[in-house]
């Protein structure tokens, strides 16, 4: 009698253990701020990179709402031959997944343009810019820098995941108060060119700019 009460309390006990457990003790992955999952497939960091998957953020919004920003000067930035670069610990990028493979000519290639329909107000990328500014401990004008998506909207990047967007300093040799004009925007487009033009994948894309956006085209082989 008492072997078959314990047994019975041991199964019992595993069914309420088993329902409480978060999806990562279960095998399953955890949430990230943003509701999605923080890692890939393969388990691993989603921080992108050639080994990684990128996260995956919530996609356009018919109303988008300010997103919490890092911590103030938790974020630093890295430089490559003079460019910013990103913290990769604050920004690791994130994904649309309105945007995919199979739907490239009804959404980021389509005639007539795909990114103004989906891009924030300034009245909430405004703050989150500030924000982002404080977070990365960003001194400058505050109307040179970028706030930026790192995977940008025409490379399928998520309109407002705050994983995808860092206030981006003006290059090099940038005369103050000359505005926006950063060396990654036009990199973008080239791989716009070449996602649309079948000759890389978006994945491909996306993963290289993340890597690093400066040497993105040279490790596709595109210049």
């Amino acid at each position: 009698m008492h072997s078959s009460y314990r047994a019975a309390s041991s199964v019992l006990f595993a069914a309420v253990f088993l329902a409480g457990c978060s999806p990562a003790a279960t095998g399953g992955s955890a949430a990230s701020p943003a509701g999605t999952s923080a890692t890939g497939p393969s388990g691993t960091d989603a921080r992108g990179g050639p080994q990684g998957s990128i996260a995956v953020g919530a996609g356009p919004q018919t109303t988008y709402t300010v997103q919490k920003q890092p911590p103030a000067g938790s974020c630093h930035f890295r430089y490559e031959k003079g460019e910013p670069l990103e913290d990769p610990a604050c920004t690791p990028g994130a994904v649309s997944p309105a945007v995919t493979q199979a739907n490239l000519k009804s959404t980021i290639c389509r005639k007539g343009g795909y990114t103004s329909g989906i891009r924030p107000s300034t009245s909430v990328t405004g703050k989150e810019k500030a924000l982002n500014a404080a977070s990365y401990g960003y001194k400058g004008r505050m109307g040179d820098a970028e706030y930026d998506h790192l995977i940008s909207l025409q490379l399928g990047g998520d309109p407002n995941d705050p994983r995808n967007l860092w206030i981006e300093p003006p290059d090099p040799g940038h005369k103050a108060g000359g505005g926006v004009n950063n060396a990654k925007d036009p990199v973008e487009t080239k791989l716009h060119t070449a996602v649309c033009a079948g000759k890389v994948t978006l994945t491909a894309a996306q993963k290289a700019i993340v890597t690093d956006w400066t040497t993105a085209l040279g490790s596709l082989g595109l210049g």
